[in-house]
Order: C-alpha cells, then sequence, then structure tokens
C-alpha cells in the first residue's frame, strides 16, 4: 500500500499559507488541516482557504470527490482559535469575531451543499469547528481513537457550526446531553447521534483511499464493506488488519437515565433530576453541567430545541445571530481564559447558577421580544 503522506504534492491554496494543504491523489481531492501543534485549529487564515478551495474544487472536472484529513496524530481538529477571538473581543474588535464566524459557517454550509462527494476522516479528537468542517460531509468515517464533542458551554459559547441539528434529532435526548454537557463521545456514540456514518479501524485509513480511488462515490457503508472484504476480520488476521471496532454505544446503554432527565425546556429542572438520579453517571453530568457557564447552558438548550425544525442552513442563520449575543458576553472571554489561557479552570460565571438565567434573558439572545 502507497503512503500517501510521501507520494503526495500537498500544496497551499493560491494565496493561503500553510495552514490547509491540499494534493491530487487520483481522482480525489485531498485536504489536510495542517495546525498539528494546534490540533489543527482553524484560525482565520484556515478558514479563507477552505473556503477558496472547495469552491475551486466544486467546479473542478478532474476532482470526482473532496477527502478531508488533519495532520499528525491527535486528530482531525480541535475546533476554532477561540483564543484569538478572545483577543479580538478584548481588544474592542467585537466585529473581527463575528466575521470570523460568518465565513467559518460559510464553510460549514458549503460542506453540507457540496455537489460532489465529500469525505470526513474524523479520527482522533473532532471538537467544535472541527464537527463543522466533518459531521455535514456526505461521508463521514470515525474510528476507535475518535473523540467527538461540542464543548462550547465550557468556555461561555454556545454549539455552533450548526452542530445542534443533528443533535437535535439524536435519538431520545443523547443530542441534549451532549450539547449541555460538552463531555466527549466515541466513535459508536458518534454514530449514534447522526454525526457520522460508519466505524472503521484506524489502521484501515489507506484501504478507505484505495477504495475511494476506484470509486470516488462509494458510501460509508461500503467503504467499511470494502475493507472487511479485502482483510480478515479476525483479531488473529495474519494480515495484521485489525478488526471492526466495538459498535457499543455508551450514550445507547445510558438512556434509562439520559432521556426521563434531559427532557423538556427548563435546564434548571434538568440539572435537578440530574441530581436527583441515583446513578453515577447522572451525577456526573449533572457536576459537569454545573460547572459550565449557566447562560451558555440556557441559551445552548433553547437553540436545540428549536433546531430540531430546522436545515442545518436556518441553524446556521440561528448560530449567525447568536454570535454577537455571546462576542459581548462576559462569560466568553471568561471561559475562554479558565479553559484556554490561564488553564485554572475556575472561571467566574456573571451567573450563579441556571436557575439565575432569567428566561428573558435567554429569549433576547435569539432576538425574540418579552
Amino acid at each position: 500500500m502507497r503512503d500517501d503522506d510521501v507520494s503526495l504534492s500537498w500544496q497551499p491554496a493560491r494565496g493561503h499559507g500553510e495552514e490547509v494543504l491540499y494534493a491530487l491523489d487520483g481522482p480525489l481531492g485531498r485536504v489536510r488541516l495542517n495546525r498539528p501543534r494546534a490540533i489543527n485549529a482553524l484560525d482565520r487564515a484556515s478558514i479563507d482557504s477552505l473556503l477558496q478551495q472547495l469552491r475551486d474544487w466544486a467546479q473542478d472536472e478532474q476532482v470526482a470527490a473532496a477527502v478531508i484529513d488533519g495532520a499528525g496524530e491527535r486528530g482531525l481538529c480541535a475546533g476554532g482559535d477561540v483564543r484569538a477571538l478572545r483577543e479580538a473581543v478584548l481588544g474592542g474588535r467585537e466585529q473581527e469575531a463575528v466575521d470570523y464566524w460568518e465565513a467559518e459557517y460559510a464553510v460549514d454550509a458549503l460542506v453540507a451543499s457540496y455537489p460532489k462527494p465529500y469525505v470526513a476522516w474524523m479520527d482522533g479528537i473532532v471538537m467544535g469547528g472541527g464537527v463543522g468542517v466533518s459531521a455535514h460531509g456526505s461521508v463521514r468515517l470515525v474510528t476507535e481513537r475518535t473523540q467527538l464533542a461540542m464543548p462550547e458551554t465550557i468556555i461561555g459559547f454556545f454549539p455552533d457550526v450548526a452542530g445542534l441539528h443533528p443533535l437535535s434529532r439524536a435519538p431520545g435526548e443523547t443530542g441534549t446531553h451532549v450539547a449541555l454537557t460538552g463531555a466527549p463521545v466515541g466513535g459508536a456514540d458518534a454514530v449514534l447521534l447522526g454525526m457520522a456514518d460508519a466505524l472503521v479501524p484506524s489502521a484501515a485509513k489507506a484501504d478507505l483511499l484505495a477504495a475511494l480511488r476506484e470509486d470516488p462515490t462509494l458510501d460509508a457503508q461500503a467503504l467499511a464493506a470494502a475493507v472487511d472484504a479485502s482483510h480478515d476480520s479476525s483479531p488473529d488476521s495474519p494480515t495484521g488488519h485489525p478488526s471492526r471496532p466495538d459498535p457499543t454505544s455508551w450514550l445507547e446503554q445510558q438512556r434509562g437515565w439520559i432521556d426521563p432527565c434531559y427532557a423538556g425546556e427548563d435546564a434548571a429542572a434538568i440539572l435537578g433530576r440530574l441530581r436527583e438520579r441515583p446513578e453515577p453517571e447522572a451525577q456526573e453530568a449533572a457536576e459537569q453541567i454545573a460547572a459550565r457557564s449557566p447562560h451558555s447552558v440556557a441559551v445552548a438548550l433553547e437553540a436545540l430545541r428549536r433546531a430540531a425544525t430546522m436545515s442545518v442552513e436556518e441553524v446556521l442563520e440561528q448560530d449567525r445571530r447568536l454570535g454577537p449575543v455571546f462576542a459581548t458576553h462576559p462569560d466568553f472571554a471568561e471561559g475562554v481564559r479558565a479553559q484556554l489561557v490561564d488553564k485554572d479552570r475556575q472561571p467566574r460565571w456573571q451567573h450563579a447558577s441556571v436557575a439565575d438565567v432569567p428566561r428573558e434573558e435567554v429569549l433576547a439572545a435569539f432576538g425574540d421580544r418579552p
């Protein structure tokens, strides 16, 4: 099997730096997020590069499908470059943050409506903005190494990049748990949530790419079947190829407490029900939510419920409206400080608890009048 990292000619997009690299791999347009030291976090340069190149390839007859992955061993993408956004906000340049989100959501919308197969290799860490450039694609592959999360409530923001579109449609209240806690889940859970299509071995990447070169139109299930067909799937396979990862979903196993606890539109009531449950997993979820920004949790829950009747583009439009609200809310700068700048993990939120967030404040974030 050829080494795609060595044999391909990786180049930046015209007029852009090396934050994202591209290569033609037979009929495939390969995209590689290339900031491995930052787990390929999306800065503005990365977003502008993606938007340009993906638009170009959409019109290029030589490219039959796009395939995105991340440089390094840690994952596809850890999210947006929120530290830079915090600096802009603190410097009085809120519009810079708003413009960043506008550009980011344009990429997400392009991915969701891409006219050719868009294959996302969601190995390792896939969080926040990384979900936006992968989970809206047409072929989404996760592995036993995948750690997927929408962790925005941890930093005083909200789950954006239209991540609430699949989460609002996930079985029972599993999506609500993921949106409010921000806790990472594995590959099998990503499939359950509707954020991925198939769980495959991380070691099968080269085989999957080979299958795509032969037929760029293969869907996720066909790709997984192609890997199975080319290798003995038993753990003792003489080829050394691993068996398929365990498809057991942790979220599915926990629905006995997740579904009743997370029902409704009252974040304080949800927290109360979690605290009353005997399961240690429910207790841990309660602790996680109580530590998040109360404002973020309350608005995220409202946004999630509204997203249930929206298209991806409509959810992105909702995200666009909410972005400026969060950019100027003190919890965003404080949350990024505590989690990513000073890293003391001791944020001082504006509200003491979700019960202290007025309903009027939540509705105002959406532009609703009392």
